[in-house]
């Protein structure tokens, strides 16, 4: 008879946490399908509420959603905040993909244990320092420096490049030593094997065979630098309606006008849908990463 009732016990613990399981899976579907529509449908609304010309909101530079139709009308053009994601993006992964690449290899290759089990965790506490520290940081050290050395106001792309390269850093890190702790031993036997010297294993061998995992972690870093707000909005001098010719110029980001306009429009009007909708692109921006990681997954060689 006990062993009946511990049975019964037994399926009934099962069903209940395979219920909590499904509930829980469940409200995080519901939540993102939520996100994703609002976002999309307010993020449309410029388009088919304000009939705004998708190609002006993109390819022209006029940013002046509250200008009056006396002078022209209001003016809706995001291509700054694009171009100034997209720039400040590159320049952070010029720098922050060559530091990981090569601090990825040292941890996993050549730092002897302590130095596995002291510099990892180090790398992966940068990722818990709030956004406002890097920013900070920023604001005091590498202003300074950039406009002593190389001119100009000092906030500028080349600053917001050198913060976000900095937080990127440690995302792009922690998966390129994932990716190369994961290649099977007799990858790195059967090289030894056949003479080669432990540079001639790492770059013919282990990074080919990690790439895919390495890529991973350059457009996680990506998707991570174009999200970023607060840390690059203090640094690089947030001048709408001008093109940065140089990286020491300042320049505005999809993310910095956001964060500075959302709470100053009225919800429905014309200058709100158009922040919905670079919060739309930005969202675009991340499925595509999304799909790329999931595509480079597949290539995987072990």
């Amino acid at each position: 008879m006990s062993i009946l009732k511990n049975g019964v016990s037994k399926v009934r613990n099962e069903l209940f946490g395979q219920t909590i399981a499904t509930i829980c899976g469940m409200a995080v579907i519901i939540i993102v399908v939520s996100i994703v529509a609002f976002i999309t449908c307010k993020g449309l609304s410029t388009f088919l509420v304000n009939k705004v010309s998708p190609f002006e909101f993109l390819f022209s530079s006029a940013w002046d959603p509250e200008l009056p139709p006396n002078d022209g009308g209001p003016k809706m053009g995001a291509f700054v905040f694009i171009y100034g994601s997209l720039l400040i993006s590159s320049i952070a992964l010029l720098f922050s993909v060559p530091m990981s690449t090569g601090t990825a290899v040292f941890i996993s290759e050549i730092a002897p244990k302590w130095g596995h089990m002291i510099l990892q965790p180090v790398i992966e506490l940068f990722v818990g320092i709030p956004s406002v520290v890097y920013g900070w940081e920023g604001l005091n050290v590498i202003v300074p420096f950039v406009r002593n050395i190389f001119g100009g106001y000092g906030m500028s792309v080349l600053a917001g490049g050198i913060v976000l390269s900095i937080m990127m850093f440690p995302t792009i890190t922690s998966v390129m030593v994932d990716s190369l702790k994961a290649i099977p031993p007799y990858l790195n036997e059967a090289s030894y094997a056949m003479g080669a010297t432990r540079w001639q294993t790492i770059w013919n061998v282990l990074l080919p065979a990690a790439r895919p995992g390495m890529f991973t972690g350059v457009i996680l870093g990506l998707a991570r630098g174009m999200g970023e707000a607060l840390a690059v909005q203090m640094v690089i001098g947030n001048m709408p309606g001008k093109i940065p010719t140089s990286v020491l110029d300042p320049t505005h980001t999809m993310t910095s006008i956001i964060t500075m306009d959302m709470g100053n429009t009225v919800m429905g009007t014309l200058p709100n849908n158009a922040l919905w909708t670079i919060a739309f692109l930005l969202l675009l921006i991340s499925f595509i990463c999304i799909l790329i990681i999931r595509h480079i997954g597949k290539g995987r060689v072990y």
